[in-house]
């Protein structure tokens, strides 16, 4: 996640326009409403898998996955092998960011599945250091459930689109560059644009982006999620400091979910949640000890599984809400 700074979203104060079933109505499984089965447990072990990869790869590069660094190149270079040893359609996206330095997003997608109904979802790939919260937490969980997806052999209803971003943290030049590359048309299939970023804290909140008018049905799914697991979540306005800023610009409907970042921590959050009130979140916030030691397991995998429950109903529903604000 990128440092804090003050957005004007176009969609704010916007009426929201509704077309389609909403998504409330699939936002629990129903065997009657969806083409999927559940989605599985999604294994934490694996996801932690993920992150000492991360870990490895910036170790062999200097201790370094940020934008322009040769960590960051094997970093894309292990995504897109992974994802395409899954079966997954892969792209890489080449593009040049605000200082001159030549980064990628990796877009990977399901052969089946409406085109004209894409449900997307993505965590930025970069890093300012080795990253392993930020953001190698939102990636890994992300990955797993790509994976687990592929390993599932199920036919999504919606088109699946998974995007590892590159250059968040220079200024979302990456999923600004997608988005911007893409047409009108191209941007109406896409339904839902879901986003992970910083998911395993170390001190860690249980946050539900709170930042989109369209995306209030998203929210809701989300808001249920930790709800059926004794969570009580809290919304949180992130100002567009990741990487569905953009998304929602377009008037597309967005969601997500974060365990906080360089923010204290109160003391009614820990009694909620535990941990430690009067520290940060993450105290190794865009620090050199942002490693595989700075991850609370627990909220990895709390997060990890919804990422995929969220994404396994909106594969199989019948019809995916277009509840999507004027683009700006």
């Amino acid at each position: 996640m990128r440092l804090a700074r003050k957005t004007s979203l176009a969609a704010t104060g916007l009426a929201v326009l509704l077309t389609g079933a909403p998504l409330a109505a699939v936002n629990a499984y129903d065997p009657d409403s969806t083409t999927v089965a559940a989605a599985p447990d999604i294994p934490v072990e694996n996801v932690q898998a993920h992150l000492a990869e991360l870990q490895r790869i910036a170790d062999e590069n200097g201790g370094s996955r940020a934008t322009g660094q040769p960590g960051y190149q094997a970093s894309v270079d292990w995504i897109r092998s992974t994802l395409e040893g899954a079966g997954y359609t892969v792209s890489v996206q080449e593009f040049t960011t605000w200082s001159g330095d030549t980064s990628w997003n990796v877009i990977a997608e399901t052969a089946d599945g409406d085109p004209s109904s894409v449900v997307m979802a993505g965590a930025h790939l970069d890093a300012v250091v080795a990253g392993i919260n930020d953001n190698g937490s939102g990636t890994a969980g992300l990955l797993e459930t790509a994976l687990q997806w592929a390993a599932s052999g199920q036919t999504p209803t919606s088109k699946l689109r998974f995007a590892f971003w590159g250059a968040e943290e220079d200024g979302l030049v990456g999923s600004s560059h997608y988005v911007d590359s893409l047409s009108p048309d191209e941007l109406s299939t896409i339904k839902a644009y879901l986003n992970f970023d910083m998911i395993g804290s170390p001190n860690p909140g249980y946050f539900v982006y709170d930042d989109n008018p369209a995306g209030t049905e998203l929210r809701a799914m989300l808001t249920a999620e930790f709800a059926e697991r004794g969570i009580e979540s809290e919304f949180i306005d992130v100002q567009g400091r990741s990487d569905h800023a953009s998304f929602i610009d377009a008037g597309i409907p967005t969601g997500g979910t974060f365990t906080g970042a360089e923010e204290t921590k109160t003391e009614d959050q820990a009694a909620k949640w535990g941990g430690t009130a009067g520290e940060a979140f993450d105290v190794c916030y865009h620090q050199a000890c942002d490693t595989v030691d700075n991850i609370d397991p627990a909220a990895l995998d709390v997060n990890s599984d919804i990422i995929a429950d969220v994404i396994w109903q909106l594969a199989g529903a019948d019809a995916v809400a277009e509840e999507r604000a004027p683009a700006a």
